[in-house]
């Protein structure tokens, strides 16, 4: 399938979403609010079908102590339904207040937001690229793009005046588009991010060759941090002291309950706390539909093992939650178990897994997530005994500030457990099934 026509696919169905009643823009009638979605008639029992399919098999079937096949003993599983706000000491101990956060850049002309690592998906969504490709007689997938001088000075003088008006060559030639910088890129073929880069960037010393706005074609900035989390603040002044947030994930309500769901109840490890709601992320470019929605539903599981079994409870979970999905009735075909290099590996993770697949919105070949399987290790109970924790060498270690003092401060409360059969005591490793619901619809 074509990009046009994985496009047009995820446009119908977008439309008929909304015309049977399943989602709405929020806000629509004010003009919508972007990355928002309000869930119809039709929407909120499709949603409800999904979670309680979810609780059924991952929960109610496990309130016995019972052992599936594949698994590597007995376990049970219980649940909570934790606060959406919690105290901010949480997301620094967590690592969130710090490291969630996306690179992003901003373009100098029309002041637009683009996460970085998705400029150049959505330069190839962009119209004035496709209008570009268009009078050079190319396609987006073409390797090399021949430029002809009198097509592109066409085009810069008519669709591209109109839809890139922000884009350096257009600036630059003050209306002399038969300049140096037109003669340098005509008569040559380009690799399509080269030949945008140089229609990006200007002639001015010291300019550094980057991709252009795919709103506008303007300059974008130097990449930067920009945190995720939606700020709030709990009680009548608002100052440092009452400042918080929404929660970005579910699993941090877990871990901060570990203690009480052990004193009350009989649960042994290896054991599951599952949990659903709703998490706030706010995302630079929502973009996909629900996909990538700045408000969504989670359903995590935290399940806490023996160190010494941790990486087999790991493997189990892994080839579980992907039958899960074949057993639902995803194509097999479509669906795929991803495991992440090193590089990719959240600063928590012993290890992750996606699974993922081959959404119609996305390119040819290319797939998206369902749900992540991670190995978080000791990191968030630890971390919210002592500290925030940093891997160092593989291990995770205290982050201490300037004075060799811990950065931010755990809870100092004991969350090791204590096995009252063999009576050992240890923290937990912890492995994490969890699925954005958005992801599902």
């Amino acid at each position: 399938m074509s990009e046009a026509k994985a496009r047009s696919v995820m446009d119908q169905l977008v439309a008929l979403c909304k015309r049977r009643g399943f989602l709405f823009q929020s806000s629509e009638i004010y003009g919508g609010i972007n990355g928002f979605w309000d869930y119809g008639p039709l929407g909120v029992e499709l949603k409800r079908n999904i979670r309680e399919a979810w609780w059924y098999d991952m929960v109610t079937s496990h309130n016995d102590l019972v052992c599936p096949p594949g698994a590597p003993s007995p376990y049970e599983m219980v649940g909570i339904d934790a606060t959406i706000i919690m105290h901010p000491q949480v997301w620094k101990c967590s690592g969130h207040y710090d490291q969630f956060h996306d690179i992003m850049q901003s373009c100098r002309e029309c002041k637009r937001l683009f996460r970085a690592d998705q400029v150049g998906d959505l330069l190839r969504e962009s119209p004035w690229v496709e209008s570009l490709m268009g009078a050079l007689g190319c396609s987006l997938n073409d390797t090399q793009v021949p430029v002809r001088e009198e097509a592109l000075v066409r085009w810069a003088q008519g669709k591209g005046r109109k839809l890139a008006p922000g884009l350096a060559l257009l600036r630059s030639c003050e209306g002399n588009l038969a300049s140096q910088q037109v003669r340098a890129i005509a008569g040559r073929s380009w690799n399509l991010w080269e030949l945008l880069a140089k229609l990006g960037s200007s002639c001015e010393e010291g300019n550094t060759t980057s991709l252009p706005c795919p709103e506008c074609g303007g300059e974008l900035t130097e990449p930067r941090e920009f945190n995720l989390m939606f700020e709030t603040y709990v009680g009548a002044v608002r100052d440092e002291q009452s400042k918080t947030f929404l929660r970005p994930e579910t699993a941090q309500g877990i871990f901060v309950n570990f203690k009480n769901v052990l004193d009350s109840t009989r649960v042994r490890i290896p054991f599951g706390i599952a949990q659903i709601g709703k998490s706030f992320r706010n995302e630079i470019t929502p973009r996909y539909f629900t996909f990538r929605s700045r408000e969504f539903e989670q359903m995590e599981i935290e399940f806490f093992c023996h160190p010494r079994t941790s990486f087999e409870w790991y493997r189990y979970w892994r080839d579980r939650r992907f039958r899960w999905y074949v057993e639902l009735g995803l194509s097999s075909e479509r669906l795929r178990l991803r495991d992440h290099s090193p590089e990719e590996l959240s600063h928590y993770s012993c290890g992750t897994a996606d699974i993922e697949y081959a959404f119609p919105f996305l390119p040819p070949g290319q797939f998206g997530e369902l749900e992540g399987v991670a190995h978080r290790g000791d990191f968030d109970l630890r971390s919210h005994m002592e500290g925030k924790l940093i891997r160092q060498n593989g291990c995770f270690v205290l982050e201490l500030n300037e004075k060799g003092e811990p950065k931010y401060r755990g809870s100092g409360k004991d969350l090791m457990y204590y096995d009252e059969v063999t009576q050992e005591r240890y923290i937990p490793h912890v492995i994490e099934p969890g699925i954005p619901l958005r992801s599902l619809h």
